[in-house]
């Protein structure tokens, strides 16, 4: 037996990827530099994961050696991809807290269109939830936390993300032209 594969290890997860229910990208990060280093083959694979998991009503599946883990919502997917000796609960706990982070943001409006007009904010969740692949925090209270803290406008009040996330850009966009 192999003596890496006994050493403890912090969790992990090889990608994360949210498609439309076309199996068109939305949004990607790869973590893992040696697994579909091109953009051709990660869309490659987005597409068989995707053929594979649409019309099933499972929450994993297995493909190419990975665990695959899997949600859907109104006319999107999410995917959390860990390796085939990943802890599957763990994989589940991301995608659970990455949809849940996503629905407070997006005001339990977790389609297509919405993610496409607060992207921003969706990279702030899943960077808060996943660090170079090393899962940093399953619990979405946390998580929206530390992107309204990282947004440096303090908790959400009565201001949505959105509001917020346009407030910095004009922000940075008048310091830029003084």
């Amino acid at each position: 037996m192999d003596s890496v594969a006994l050493e403890p290890s912090l969790y992990t997860v090889k990608a994360v990827f949210i498609l439309d229910n076309d199996g068109n990208r939305l949004v990607s990060k790869y973590y893992d530099t040696e697994l579909y280093s091109s953009m051709k083959e990660q869309k490659n694979f987005e597409k068989k994961v995707f053929n594979k998991t649409y019309k099933a009503d499972n929450e994993i599946a297995f493909l190419e050696g990975l665990t695959i883990v899997y949600k859907s919502s109104i006319d999107v997917f999410f995917y959390v991809v860990g390796s085939a000796q990943e802890n599957e609960l763990m994989l589940m706990a991301v995608l659970n807290c990455l949809f849940e982070s996503l629905s407070q943001i997006l005001r339990k409006n977790v389609e297509k269109r919405c993610l496409l007009d607060n992207m921003d904010g969706v990279f702030l969740v899943v960077d808060e939830i996943i660090d170079g692949g090393v899962i940093l925090e399953s619990d979405p209270q946390q998580v929206i936390q530390k992107v309204n803290y990282r947004m440096d406008e303090g908790p959400l009040s009565e201001q949505t993300v959105a509001q917020v996330l346009q407030s910095a850009k004009e922000q940075i966009k008048w310091s830029i032209m003084k």
